[in-house]
């Protein structure tokens, strides 16, 4: 990706942050010793992601008979992470949806919801592949690691009355995909080439992933939103700047 694209892809991720990755982040992923959690975290934020936009499509936009297909379309990947299934993955590959979603009665913005989670789920079972493919190429086994607090403590931001937690979910799925998007950059001039072009050819989909849910949000809020986009960006800058004992891919500042 050329270098001017680039800047086009993240001038607008770093007016929508409240606050850049700490040098000193960026020290500790460059360290041999976390390139395993690095990679495995990583496949991990992509798993997560794609669960996060099956959960919002499931609870607000389906009925029970599609909700049914995305948890078939999800299920080798989970058998993988959270069952120790390791053979046959990658025929994962072949088991997408099977038929077309059926947005249900009530809720008008169904359609786009689906249209736009349904091509990101896409994208991250995709991306969670290829880490899977590097990690065993390198010899690295993929192991489970406890999650970091960096989601839990966004989601704490979100409020508790509809449509606004729907809102809030979507305006803070699109602070987890630009902060992806950034680190991505940040990190990946420090990586050997291989890993820097791969963290490179994400940041297309992490970017538009980012406005998707923006879009999302602000659709369906049907109100000016500023005030809720503002609010969760100081926590989410206040996570990532603020002391963490755990490395993570979006820990905060190593304590």
């Amino acid at each position: 990706m050329l270098r001017q694209e680039i800047n086009t892809l993240l001038t607008p991720i770093h007016g929508f942050l409240h606050c850049q990755t700490p040098d000193s982040w960026i020290d500790a992923a460059i360290q041999p010793d976390n390139q395993s959690i690095l990679l495995r975290d990583h496949a991990n934020c992509e798993l997560k992601a794609s669960q996060t936009a099956m959960w919002l499509i499931r609870k607000y936009a389906v009925d029970a008979a599609s909700g049914e297909q995305l948890l078939a379309w999800a299920k080798p990947y989970e058998d993988f992470v959270y069952r120790g299934v390791r053979d046959g993955i990658f025929h994962a590959r072949k088991n997408g949806l099977s038929a077309p979603l059926t947005p249900k009665a009530g809720f008008a913005h169904g359609q786009a919801l689906i249209d736009k989670m349904v091509r990101l789920i896409k994208e991250e079972f995709h991306h969670f592949e290829q880490v899977i493919e590097i990690m065993d190429a390198r010899g690295i086994p993929y192991q489970p690691l406890e999650a970091g607090r960096y989601a839990k403590g966004l989601m704490r931001a979100a409020r508790t009355h509809e449509p606004a937690t729907l809102v809030d979910k979507l305006i803070i799925g699109a602070y987890i995909e630009a902060r992806s998007c950034e680190r991505f950059a940040k990190v990946a001039p420090h990586l050997d080439d291989e890993l820097q072009k791969f963290y490179i050819s994400l940041l297309r989909s992490e970017a538009r992933h980012y406005q998707d849910y923006l879009t999302l949000a602000e659709t369906i809020a049907g109100e000016d939103i500023r005030d809720r986009i503002q609010a969760i960006g100081e926590r989410e800058a206040e996570l990532i700047q603020a002391p963490d004992s755990q490395f993570r891919f979006h820990s905060g500042a190593p304590a």
